[in-house]
């Protein structure tokens, strides 16, 4: 078994890199060198093992290979282990694949800030599969229990954090950027590639698609004046979607541009468009639920934030409120269905215990143990 989890974690390091950058994991077959493109032989590609025997370098450039790969391995093996000794089969194996994509998804979004469709849109059908034909997965008894309790989660998971997204828009969903002296001149430079649209000031690149996550969403800046396309338009807002750009009654679609368009502005405000969250923890969450049932999600989701904010608050304290950066919320919510695979109904119930000898509160567990009864 813990062969197994070094094997699968080897794995896991290749959909961990490949996934978010589009490359098949299929082609090219053998696993490679990111630095110098070198095929990596057999030898070289043991789990945990070949790391230490190369001190961490590639062979072929002496490219540093991160201490995450070694890590990676050692973890998913120590989850095996775990899974094995508390379930044995027939769950056993079905818990090896959720805690597998509980590991990627993890490491994904740490990377990248994204959870793929393929795990999270793939797990939700994996754990429907897994719930109908094991339906004490999901705390059912029959097929059709497992089959109903699986959906309700996936559909509980979804529903629950979407309406955090919404909400989280309606309340957060505009930055506003005041320049500190009134109509500072901006120049920008629009390019059109294969990717999409990409603005570029002062030498740094940003696709215009990281602000839209929705179609509605739109960049506003308020212009003194703009020079845009070798003309020149006074005082008004320049609004940037997903479609162009337009400025009054002139629209530039991106679709019309051809080459680098130069843009300058006086600028006296930029509004931009945010998310609360993103929409792969929604899926990410409907995918623990399709595999945990309902009672699952409840408890990932509690102890995930729980989690994150003391995380959150500790990394604050830290920097004396300089930490900056988006905080991916994926690896709590991983973290919480993590715990509730090992621990998540014995924790309930010495919770509910010392809550019913105190005789104070704690509504929400209670709720949870008397579900479970």
């Amino acid at each position: 078994m813990a062969l197994l989890g070094l094997i699968t974690g080897s794995f896991l390091n290749a959909v961990i890199h490949r996934l978010p950058l589009g490359i098949s994991l299929l082609n090219p077959r053998r696993s490679f060198c990111p630095g110098c493109g070198k095929t990596i032989p057999w030898h070289e590609n043991l789990p945990v093992a070949s790391w230490v025997f190369l001190r961490g370098h590639c062979s072929g450039c002496a490219m540093p290979i991160a201490i995450r790969y070694p890590l990676v391995e050692l973890l998913t093996c120590s989850l095996y282990l775990a899974a094995w000794g508390r379930f044995g089969l027939p769950l056993a194996p079905v818990f090896w694949l959720f805690l597998s994509l509980l590991v990627a998804a993890t490491f994904i979004d740490f990377d990248h800030l994204i959870i793929p469709d393929e795990i999270t849109l793939g797990g939700v059908v994996a754990g429907i599969l897994c719930s109908t034909l094991l339906p004490s997965l999901a705390g059912g008894i029959s097929w059709w229990q497992g089959l109903g309790f699986s959906i309700l989660g996936a559909a509980l998971g979804y529903g629950v954090l979407w309406g955090v997204v919404e909400l989280g828009k309606c309340a957060f969903g505009k930055k506003r950027i005041h320049p500190e002296q009134p109509a500072t001149e901006l120049a920008l430079e629009l390019k059109v590639s294969e990717a999409g649209p990409i603005l570029t000031m002062d030498d740094e690149s940003v696709p215009l698609s990281e602000f839209f996550s929705r179609e509605s969403d739109r960049v506003v800046a308020s212009c003194n004046w703009l020079e845009i396309d070798g003309e020149r338009l006074e005082d008004g807002l320049l609004l940037i979607d997903c479609h162009g750009l337009r400025f009054g009654n002139r629209v530039w679609l991106y679709t019309e541009i051809t080459e680098v368009m130069p843009i300058r502005a006086g600028l006296t405000q930029l509004v931009l468009p945010r998310e609360a969250m993103g929409f792969g923890d929604v899926k990410f969450l409907a995918c623990i639920g399709a595999f945990l049932g309902w009672k699952g999600v409840l408890f990932s989701l509690f102890a995930g934030s729980i989690t994150g904010a003391a995380i959150g608050v500790t990394m604050l304290a830290a920097t004396k409120g300089r930490s900056g950066g988006r905080i991916p919320f994926g690896p709590y919510l991983a973290l919480g269905a993590l715990l509730w695979v090992l621990v998540g109904p014995e924790s309930i119930n010495l919770y509910t215990g010392w809550v019913t000898e105190a005789g104070t509160g704690g509504g929400f567990f209670l709720l949870l143990h008397h579900a479970s009864l």
